[in-house]
């Protein structure tokens, strides 16, 4: 139960980036957030929209690892917070530090959860 309460946490992260960087990126909240000028915002929104679509993915992972019952939807929820991980620790080394607690330590915290109660 609580491995299904943090991946449901970490899946619903990713879909308030999704809407930060595909609805708000270039809006006085997105900016806000992500410490942007209007004009790099601007310049910047198609890029931050991909982005955005690829943290609904690794939402919609989550959300069907959740679903779907017994070792197989563990083996999914595993593969999709690994990624999680993966890009978190690739974003703290690339962009912010603050993106490996943020996104990182949420998905390594679900993934123990998800690993103690497969086993």
């Amino acid at each position: 139960m609580l491995a299904t309460v943090l991946v449901g946490l970490v899946a619903a992260l990713h879909v308030y980036f999704l809407v930060l960087e595909m609805l708000l990126w270039d809006k006085p909240f997105g900016r806000r957030t992500f410490g942007l000028s209007p004009e790099f915002a601007t310049a910047s929104k198609a890029l931050a929209a991909n982005q955005g679509l690829y943290n609904g993915f690794l939402a919609a992972g989550l959300v069907w690892g959740c679903l779907w019952q017994g070792p197989a939807g563990h083996a999914v929820q595993i593969f999709f917070l690994g990624c999680v991980i993966v890009a978190g620790v690739f974003g703290a080394l690339t962009v912010s530090g603050k993106i490996l607690w943020v996104q990182a330590v949420p998905g390594a915290l679900a993934l123990a959860a998800v690993l103690f109660e497969t086993h």
